[in-house]
């Protein structure tokens, strides 16, 4: 039985995982993943040794380090639904590639700590989903430890975000107290089990909350106090509205404890329920404004993201493609719209972390990988027709810049295209100074640097050492092009180019950005700069 590309894409839910280091989030996606049936065992991630890898964890310096410093897709059925999960790094230093993510996600899962809430990296994603409207939904975990009160973890999404929390279930206690939570809508409380001694996770299945089986699970004082909070948070929040959180103006909370696979399964049914099919995408076709809607017969999408080495054995480079339209099937040929070249997609990749098979068909929401050696870049636009193109992603001002060298002079060229190789897929920033030899390396944050380092060791065989640089700071520059030469001629040992040969102004001091700013009113001085 055949079906149109617009009811395959209403049955897709791709959502992204965002929070602070540490909130649990790996671990969320490895239980997501077994619910989905995806997995057989979760929890690797606190496992010892070899099995410490997770598997959406498949870097070298990821496994050695227990961190996600790279975003990873995986695909699974649940339910009759067709799930991609986008799980995005965890470390601030990453959130240049958390954000193109974002740009492939229809919703968003934030994971809070219960007994730390609402810490600084999450507040930066959150602004992020802003930035895109992407509706969030509130994952609350670590209920089997100390946590916050929830009535003031609540206060803190409505006073920080400026979101309406609605609670669909409510805990019962927290930490050693922790009993389960009621599930508001349908009236059924679900007991917390903690692992039994054969180490089988099993909690006891759902009872009716006013039945009399309660009795097992809460004493008289535990259950009138869930009874009196739930009323009172009921009386308190605004009930769900489904297009209120799709409109990004409430966002409903979930509660539970990843680690234990406890309220992860309610978790991916509100997902199910509530979560948006992909959405109709504003494009560019022949200079006019326009709009791509799942169900086109055009097949188009956009590469939010590229990856090398993914197979050390291969020296594979993974561009991923989220599909906006249309019924992709495998050998289509798709025309790239800034360049004009075409692709036969042959080999085209579903994922599953670092695991993969070729997939036949894909329709809008979903995200297959294309094999290409250095054709596809973050930002570009694909379809049958070349024609369409999508709104680019950005590239951000570095926040540390240094020069790096090979140890090996020998090497000097090799250095060079790995860290162009680098720079294409986003790791970096890669600028070349008009004079000098040396290229300069631009990031948001140390651990970048620590990651490259670790990668140019073992995918490129190149020993690198990072040095200070004498720059502060980098500008994209911007203007009528007399005014560009001028400024350019003016500042040639300040000036570089980056991977696309676009002017670079390196800057000492945040000074003396301001200072030439100044002097030179009719250049811009950029702090974000389109790609592809």
């Amino acid at each position: 039985m055949t079906t149109s590309p617009a009811a395959e894409a209403a049955r897709r839910r791709t959502f992204a995982i965002i929070s602070h280091p540490d909130a649990g989030k790996t671990t969320l996606t490895e239980n997501l993943l077994l619910a989905g049936g995806a997995i057989r065992a979760a929890g690797q991630v606190r496992a010892r040794g070899e099995n410490r890898r997770t598997r959406s964890d498949w870097m070298k310096i990821e496994r050695e380090r227990g961190i996600s410093v790279s975003a990873s897709v995986m695909t699974f059925d649940f339910e009759g639904l067709m799930f991609n999960l986008l799980d995005t790094p965890g470390h601030e230093d990453f959130s240049e590639d958390t954000y193109r993510t974002l740009t492939a996600a229809d919703a968003a899962v934030m994971v809070l700590d219960a007994a730390k809430g609402i810490e600084p990296q999450t507040l930066k994603l959150f602004e992020v989903c802003r930035l895109r409207d992407i509706p969030i939904v509130t994952f609350i975990n670590k209920m089997d430890r100390e946590a916050q009160d929830p009535f003031a973890l609540l206060d803190e999404i409505a006073g920080k975000l400026a979101l309406d929390p609605a609670p669909l279930y409510w805990p019962a206690g927290s930490g050693g107290r922790f009993k389960g939570m009621l599930d508001l809508r349908r009236e059924t409380f679900i007991p917390f089990a903690k692992k039994g001694p054969d180490g089988e996770q099993g909690h006891p299945a759902p009872i009716a909350f006013k039945g009399n089986a309660m009795v097992s699970y809460l004493d008289p004082d535990e259950l009138e106090e869930l009874s009196d909070n739930a009323e009172l948070v009921q009386g308190a929040s605004k009930p769900f509205d489904p297009q209120s959180f799709l409109e990004g103006h409430m966002t409903p909370v979930f509660f539970g404890s990843a680690l234990r696979h406890f309220g992860v399964d309610e978790l991916l049914e509100g997902l199910g329920a509530y979560a948006p099919p992909p959405k109709v995408v504003a494009a560019v076709k022949g200079g006019e404004p326009t709009h791509v809607a799942p169900g086109d017969r055009e097949v188009s999408g956009f590469i939010f993201k590229v990856q090398a080495n993914m197979d050390p054995n291969h020296r594979d480079r993974i561009a991923f493609l989220r599909l906006t339209s249309g019924e992709f099937e495998r050998g289509m040929k798709l025309k790239v719209q800034n360049t004009g070249r075409q692709l036969s997609v042959n080999a085209p990749i579903m994922f599953f972390a670092s695991d993969r098979e070729l997939a036949e068909e894909a329709f809008a929401g979903d995200v297959i990988g294309i094999p290409n050696h250095g054709v596809l870049r973050v930002g570009d636009s694909l379809s049958e027709t070349g024609t369409l193109r999508f709104a680019g992603l950005p590239n951000f001002a570095p926040e540390i810049l240094q020069r790096v060298r090979v140890k090996d002079p020998l090497k000097a060229k090799h250095l060079k295209k790995a860290l162009e190789g680098l720079a294409e897929e986003g790791v970096t920033q890669l600028f070349r100074p008009t004079l000098g030899a040396d290229f300069i390396v631009g990031a948001v944050g140390q651990l970048q640097f620590e990651v490259m380092a670790d990668r140019l060791a073992n995918e490129y065989q190149l020993e690198v050492i990072f040095e200070a640089s004498p720059y502060a700071e980098a500008r994209w520059i911007d203007g009528d092009k007399a005014d560009l030469e001028d400024f350019q001629n003016k500042h040639r040992t300040a000036m570089a180019v980056d991977i696309d040969d676009q002017p670079v102004f390196l800057a000492k001091t945040s000074w003396e950005t301001g200072y030439v700013a100044e002097r030179y009113p009719k250049v811009r001085f950029e702090r974000s700069k389109e790609r592809a």
